[in-house]
């Protein structure tokens, strides 16, 4: 029960690895409000505070943070797994799918985080955990990612803006950048060529799953991670080691 006491908003959580991070959450003894754009998803879920908004628009993430308020009077960890991305090459990418990349993996993590910054404030010992990604640090051929790359490598640079205006209030912020991970949407690539040069790249004998990454994100919203603010932690079996 390592978060025993916790009240976490977790974003993205009707699929993939906001799921896997609300459903740990809850098992480590945390209060969870998962939060994703498709109600369908969030069904099942093991939490019963529930919330289907656009974070990528004012208006959903003050939804946010009303839900919040109402179901704690505060917070203590934002977990900001929301994203949308869109992928084509450079010379086929067109400005909406930019633009919605950019949205989904930028605009959410900002308005959202600005909405629940005071609520993070008031807790005194708050963390946030952001998503980066392998693609903020290397380039993997065969994968056409410019707009997902522009978008997780600003949410890098945004964390440790966060880390630092946050750090006078109590608030650590950190991001993860996990490298290929199973969940729904990256199932259906399994079979492509681009798995060659995933699998090409591991120092390990397998795929990373949301699970995995659930794990780390359980560690940075505890306070065993006291004292780490401003880091970003690549879980990628070692792809992006060499």
């Amino acid at each position: 029960m390592r978060l025993a006491g916790k009240r976490a908003v977790v974003t993205g959580a009707g699929r993939g690895i906001g799921r896997a991070i609300a459903e740990r959450y809850v098992a480590e003894g945390a209060e969870v409000l998962a939060c994703d754009i498709d109600p369908g998803g969030l069904k099942t879920l093991s939490t019963p505070r529930r919330l289907a908004a656009d974070l990528t628009s004012e208006t959903g993430a003050d939804d946010l943070v009303q839900a919040a308020r109402a179901a704690w009077g505060g917070a203590d960890i934002l977990v900001n797994a929301a994203a949308i991305v869109r992928f084509a090459p450079i010379a086929d990418m067109n400005l909406a799918d930019f633009h919605t990349t950019t949205k989904g993996e930028i605009d959410s993590v900002f308005l959202v985080t600005r909405a629940m910054w005071p609520l993070l404030e008031a807790s005194g010992a708050a963390s946030i955990v952001n998503f980066s990604s392998a693609n903020a640090h290397v380039a993997l051929d065969g994968l056409p990612a410019i707009a997902h790359t522009a978008g997780k490598g600003a949410v890098l640079a945004m964390t440790r803006q966060m880390a630092m205006e946050g750090g006078p209030l109590g608030i650590r912020a950190n991001s993860i950048a996990p490298g290929f991970t199973i969940t729904e949407e990256t199932s259906q690539h399994l079979d492509t060529p681009l798995m060659k040069n995933v699998r090409a790249k591991l120092m390990v004998g397998r795929l990373g799953t949301a699970e995995d990454i659930a794990h780390l994100a359980v560690y940075l919203g505890s306070d065993e991670a006291g004292y780490v603010t401003g880091a970003d932690f690549r879980i990628d079996g070692g792809a992006t080691a060499w």
